[in-house]
């Protein structure tokens, strides 16, 4: 069978065997491992899917206030992101509300602070999510 690769600008492969929800992930130079919690079936081998997704705007966030502090010349100490994730159900109509707390170890003024804000709130994975998103899906 003839493998059909979609030439992106990003490319992430899952693969999926015998081992219940274990799945290998390949980045162009990465390997991980994805699974879900034992009480579910997993082996907790791995994050789940949706911890990957709440990393990736943790890491996202993180990584773009810190190339803006180190631009400006900020101190801030550390900066931490923390990103929950909780699902809805209100009258059948189904939604997820991502939560992030931005923090730094080292404060700044209000003004500054309020500009982080802004400029977490510019990352381009944030982007990504609160913008529409198409999903193509062929099978073959």
């Amino acid at each position: 069978m003839e493998k059909n690769i979609v030439k992106a600008i990003k490319s992430v492969t899952a693969t999926i065997g015998a081992e219940n929800y274990k799945t290998l992930l390949q980045t162009k130079h990465h390997q991980l491992i994805a699974d879900e919690p034992e009480q579910i079936g997993g082996k907790n081998q791995g994050p789940s899917p949706s911890d990957f997704l709440m990393s990736g705007l943790a890491a996202c966030t993180a990584i773009t206030l810190k190339m803006y502090v180190d631009r400006k010349q900020w101190i801030t100490g550390d900066i931490m992101v923390q990103v929950c994730l909780e699902h809805k159900n209100e009258n059948g109509h189904f939604s997820s509300v991502f939560t992030r707390i931005v923090s730094v170890s080292q404060k700044l003024d209000d003004e500054k602070m309020q500009r982080l804000l802004e400029i977490a709130n510019s990352c381009p994975i944030h982007n990504l999510l609160t913008n529409p998103i198409h999903i193509n899906t062929s099978i073959e």
